[in-house]
């Protein structure tokens, strides 16, 4: 199981792979972008020039891709990643996408004579470099069993949500309470310093009392509060505005299809899409902060 191929270099693909050659795994990548690739290939990948390519008599295939259409294409389409693949591959997506598209992509792996593994992941950039992602796997036993001792390469935390997009469903639903948890820390911490508080202060006195939570923790959206955060580093870097827009529109989706109340998440979404609507796409979600700002 140590051939893989890994498709999808971005901001969290890019250290997932370099930690998957650290293993010592054989690792061959692919992307549209060249210079991902090059980047890849300067820390021991073996570039490929399509993923067609790069999936040729390799054990396991992970892809982390922007949106469902791309993964359906990928998997699905004209030319077929699960038909350039050897029979008993192991497929893993560590892309988020709704649970419905993952179902039929899982499908079509499994019938294919493969085995299929929905892996989204939390994080961030800082857990993708560090190795500390934490992986929400669906799928069937066998497959997570065969999953669990590559992703444990890229991961502190591994977790089998259900039968397949079942890991879709627990993604949306943690980002969804973290769109909701920044927003919150975020007003609250205006407020701190609308009536004369220091937010470093406030951030210590909340951190040991019923307002604690990640946010401040780990990646507090106030300026010059925390070290090595994107709200220290003019908001860039880690998880872009329009990628939490999206969680919030896949998890606003199947609310609806479940009808189930998301009054909370549904403020967030506004909240979010009024900030991208300003301009703000690229940067990092915690930049919502600004939102507040009356400066």
């Amino acid at each position: 199981m140590n051939k893989i191929a890994f498709i999808g270099l971005g901001n969290m693909g890019g250290p997932m792979a370099e930690n998957l050659i650290k293993s010592g795994m054989q690792v061959t990548v692919f992307d549209l972008v060249e210079e991902a690739v090059a980047a890849l290939k300067s820390k021991g990948a073996k570039a490929a020039a399509s993923a067609m390519e790069a999936v040729k008599d390799v054990d396991v295939v992970i892809t982390m891709l922007p949106a469902a259409k791309h993964v359906k294409s990928l998997y699905m389409g004209e030319q077929s990643l699960i038909e350039a693949t050897k029979p008993g591959t192991l497929m893993i997506d560590s892309s988020t996408i709704d649970a419905e598209s993952a179902r039929v992509v899982g499908e079509a792996v499994n019938n294919a004579g493969r085995l299929f593994v929905d892996a989204p992941v939390s994080g961030g950039t800082a857990g993708a470099q560090a190795g500390t992602l934490t992986f929400i796997m669906g799928g069937k036993e066998k497959a997570i069993a065969k999953a669990t001792p590559v992703l444990q390469c890229m991961g502190k935390n591994l977790f089998h949500a259900g039968d397949t997009g079942a890991g879709q469903v627990a993604k949306i639903c943690n980002n969804m309470l973290l769109a909701v948890l920044m927003a919150g820390t975020s007003e609250a911490l205006q407020l701190a310093i609308d009536n004369g508080l220091d937010p470093k202060v406030v951030s210590d006195i909340m951190l040991q009392s019923s307002g604690s939570n990640w946010t401040l923790e780990k990646y507090n959206p106030c300026p010059g509060v925390m070290e090595n955060v994107p709200s220290s580093k003019d908001y860039q870097g880690g998880f872009m505005v329009k990628l939490m827009n999206k969680d919030l529109t896949l998890a606003m989706n199947a609310a609806s299809n479940s009808e189930s109340p998301t009054p909370m998440a549904a403020t967030a979404q506004s909240l979010y899409k009024l900030h991208q609507n300003k301009g703000n796409a690229d940067k990092d979600f915690s930049s919502i902060f600004q939102l507040f700002d009356k400066s």
